[in-house]
């Protein structure tokens, strides 16, 4: 940059309101938000209810967090394509009845039915990603549609009965497995496992020649053919990989829910695509970042359990959670208006 498109742009710089810079650093930056956000609820619920900021209350939060804040992965990369995924839920149910049904009472070695579980995972977002590029279908119908067909297998295959974790090997069940003093901070191998899936597709998004093209994609699909991106490959592998994630997030559910059942994680596309929302992620694609959407399930969480703590009733948590996506969209509308 020459010397004077250097003095331009500080005299661009100064030129703007305070409320035009708040703008342009939140573009450069979409996960302060959410971060400002957190905050505040922990200081509010701490405020409301002592017990909230106790250690052993951290603990919990961070293991009820662990299975949106997974699945919150995969909803992040087909949202940065500008997609969305409604059968998040219904592929981990699936995924998680096959693996206990095939496990049950010993009936298959549990690191085989394990992986059967995740290759299922793989093929549902794998045919999700087929007809999205292949047929040309909108991500919003392909996975309405896929939403129906998984849940139903699931229920059909499992006959809709749960399976508690003592009729389970002990693999199925590692995830659920603490540490630390009793009576204080304790996290589970499910939590750490998902904190190494984070950093594992953050690596990916950041440093790869992948992730600039799932950001590419998502930016200007046509602009990144015209590029060379792949954009039809991009678009497969990101579904695929999320399917992936999906079915490793199925895993961490055995672990925490004690059991598998069919009716867990009712609300895991909404709280998933709230935590991508709130986290920064763009709902247009192409801007957003995956510690973003790590805050933003850590506040659809802390929500959750603060009003819990709170006795404020089920109706009103739902309620919150629906203002703070029409707050998170509006917030996104008005970032994507900045000027150069």
């Amino acid at each position: 940059m020459t010397t004077t498109q250097s003095a331009a742009a500080e005299f661009a710089r100064r030129q703007q309101s305070p409320l035009q810079r708040v703008q342009h650093l939140l573009h450069g930056y979409p996960w302060l938000s959410p971060l400002l956000i957190l905050v505040i609820a922990f200081i509010a619920f701490t405020t409301m209810n002592s017990r909230f900021a106790t250690p052993s209350s951290l603990g919990l939060l961070l293991q009820q967090t662990a299975v949106v804040a997974a699945l919150a992965i995969g909803q992040t990369l087909i949202i940065l394509t500008a997609g969305i995924d409604l059968s998040v839920g219904a592929i981990t149910i699936l995924s998680m009845m096959v693996m206990a049904t095939l496990a049950k009472d010993g009936g298959m070695n549990g690191l085989l039915a394990l992986l059967i579980g995740l290759l299922l995972a793989v093929g549902a977002g794998l045919l999700n990603g087929l007809l999205v590029t292949r047929l040309a279908l909108p991500p919003f119908i392909v996975t309405l549609g896929t939403l129906s067909v998984f849940t139903a297998i699931a229920l059909l295959y499992s006959g809709g009965s749960s399976i508690q974790a003592d009729h389970l090997p002990s693999l199925l069940n590692f995830l659920g497995e603490g540490f630390g003093p009793r009576g204080g901070f304790r996290l589970t191998w499910g939590v750490i496992a998902v904190g190494v899936m984070y950093a594992v597709v953050g690596f990916a998004l950041s440093q790869t020649a992948w992730g600039r093209h799932v950001y590419a994609v998502g930016d200007d699909r046509e602009s990144a053919r015209l590029s060379g991106v792949g954009t039809q490959r991009v678009l497969l592998t990101v579904y695929t990989v999320a399917g992936l994630i999906y079915g490793l997030a199925a895993w961490v559910l055995i672990g925490r829910s004690g059991a598998a059942t069919p009716n867990a994680i009712v609300d895991a596309n909404l709280n998933s695509i709230t935590a991508v929302v709130i986290g920064g992620t763009s709902l247009f694609g192409g801007r957003g970042r995956l510690i973003g959407t790590l805050i933003g399930a850590l506040i659809v969480q802390s929500l959750q359990f603060g009003l819990s703590l709170a006795g404020i009733d089920q109706q009103y948590r739902v309620l919150a959670t629906g203002v703070l996506v029409i707050v998170a969209v509006s917030v996104d509308q008005w970032i994507r208006k900045v000027k150069a």
